[in-house]
């Protein structure tokens, strides 16, 4: 079978049927116009490297159809619009100014840590001896109900060979 060769503008085509406001799913273009779903998540993959803005219409919410480098991308690009330049670019993305206003917290308040690395370092060490002495904790814990449960078949086998001699 011979291998198709796509033009860039048909490539184009494809991923701006991807974005508002066609939002189609990879999967209903690749039905469409018979192409390979890995192709078209191959051109997404180069897209997004060179900075296109293309959304994950692989989910329901709004929130989750954009991945994360692409939420930055957009909290850059509108950090400096007013209103009426940011509603333009919403409708424009298929986006809601809620949505770009929670994200920018979300980023704000994820840079707004006062801990240093070296205190995070620590931290994150502590977390670990932690984990690792909870961890020995449960297997010494699980080790003894194995044995308590092999204990207690056992006694209940020896009660039904010999009788229960508690009853005696």
């Amino acid at each position: 079978m011979a291998r198709r060769v796509f033009t860039e503008e048909y490539k184009r085509q494809i991923l701006k049927q991807l974005q508002p406001p066609e939002n189609k799913t990879i999967s209903e273009i690749a039905l469409q116009e018979n192409i390979p779903k890995t192709t078209i998540y191959g051109w997404v993959a180069k897209a997004r490297k060179d900075g296109q803005l293309i959304p994950n219409n692989s989910s329901p919410s709004n929130d989750g159809k954009w991945n994360d480098i692409d939420k930055l991308r957009i909290v850059i690009e509108t950090f400096s619009l007013n209103v009426e330049e940011l509603g333009r670019y919403c409708r424009e993305h298929g986006l809601y100014t809620t949505d770009i206003q929670q994200w920018r917290q979300t980023m704000e308040s994820s840079l707004g840590s006062n801990k240093s690395p070296k205190d995070l370092e620590a931290e994150l060490r502590s977390e670990k001896l932690l984990n690792k002495k909870l961890q020995r904790e449960l297997k010494y814990k699980d080790k003894a109900l194995a044995e308590t449960a092999a204990l207690l078949v056992l006694r209940k086998k020896a009660n039904a060979i010999w009788g229960d001699p508690e009853a005696d």
